[in-house]
């Protein structure tokens, strides 16, 4: 499988991570992507630089307030006397009734969900360049490819149209699935990272040519806590067009299994897509330090044999995953166990 990436990555280094009042280092660190390489280099996948989609491909998902906001955001900060070494908000406004602020502090908290999204010096770079790996393996499956991998660091299937949240700025899998619409007249967004892809079910709430699906661990005592239930369909056109499959706290192989090959491949077959996006977490993995799911390696090659058993063109993006000794080895499993079933 052809897996695209960007050395881009690096320029976001973020050292906070607020957990429980305790201030923690960030869960999303540059050697995530040296493990996720490893694990694409022992199943011999090939790795290709990404093309230059530019602000087009994240225009399709995001407004041009929010993208306004970040490619500035960094600058206007640095101006600001005595700014600390990252961009953290200290308000999150209720925007009912409220004027859109143009104070670069007012500015970040209308623009974040919470603290887990710290701006840096290179987040806008990074971030920026991880929607052009999702585009390029977009574009991989439009040009004939059965699949590919998105390699995308930061993560982005927490951003919401104008907003950041949980290490996410810009998302990536939406912007996979924006441009796959380019040539599919319906395509589904599978997520099967640990933690419910609120920003992706935001996004294509209402639109009811994306079929949004979301397997992630109850969000009553996991993060987004707000968001994930099973009651969230869609509104609108849309309504129908988005399932959340919350499971308990711990849940192991076979139960993820049942649910993953049970419901949700029977939603994507009644939605009929003709192409689609994998959320690719693999921080569901019994040994992830934010786990509130318990997957093994061998679990993770079953997801990539059920994945690839909806016999549909498929990108699949990496969302969350963070530093275990098994990170790169369940990457490697899920795209052994998704090419031994195609």
């Amino acid at each position: 499988m052809k897996a695209v990436h960007s050395e881009d990555h690096r320029r976001h280094d973020p050292k906070f991570f607020l957990v429980r009042g305790q201030v923690k280092p960030a869960a999303d660190q540059p050697e995530r992507a040296d493990r996720l390489l490893a694990g694409l280099a022992a199943g011999r996948h090939t790795v290709v630089a990404p093309q230059a989609h530019g602000q087009g491909a994240r225009a399709q998902v995001h407004s041009p307030d929010y993208l306004a906001f970040l490619a500035e955001a960094w600058e206007a900060w640095e101006a600001l006397p005595d700014h600390g070494p990252e961009m953290i908000a200290n308000i999150h406004p209720v925007r009912a009734a409220a004027t859109y602020p143009t104070h670069i502090v007012g500015r970040l908290g209308w623009h974040t969900v919470d603290t887990a999204c710290p701006i840096g010096p290179g987040t806008y770079a990074a971030a920026a360049a991880a929607t052009d790996v999702a585009a390029s393996a977009a574009q991989l499956v439009l040009d004939g490819e059965d699949a590919a991998y998105a390699l995308c660091r930061p993560p982005g299937h927490h951003a919401y149209r104008d907003r950041a949240g949980g290490h996410c700025y810009f998302n990536n899998s939406a912007v996979a699935a924006a441009h796959l619409r380019r040539k599919h007249a319906r395509v589904a967004v599978l997520d099967v990272d640990v933690h419910h892809g609120n920003g992706t079910q935001g996004i294509f709430y209402r639109d009811p040519t994306v079929l949004t699906v979301s397997l992630h661990a109850d969000p009553r005592g996991f993060y987004p806590f707000v968001w994930g239930y099973a009651h969230e369909r869609g509104e609108g056109e849309g309504i129908g067009a988005n399932l959340n499959l919350p499971l308990a706290l711990g849940t192991g192989d076979d139960a993820y299994l049942a649910v993953l090959t049970g419901t949700a491949t029977r939603t994507i077959e009644a939605f009929a897509p003709t192409a689609l996006v994998v959320a690719l977490g693999l921080d569901a993995s019994e040994h992830d330090p934010l786990a509130g799911l318990a997957i093994t390696t061998e679990g993770f090659r079953r997801i990539g044999a059920a994945l690839a058993a909806l016999k549909l063109p498929t990108v699949l993006v990496q969302e969350g995953g963070y530093l275990s000794d098994l990170l790169g080895e369940n990457l490697t499993a899920v795209l052994a166990g998704f090419e031994s079933a195609r």
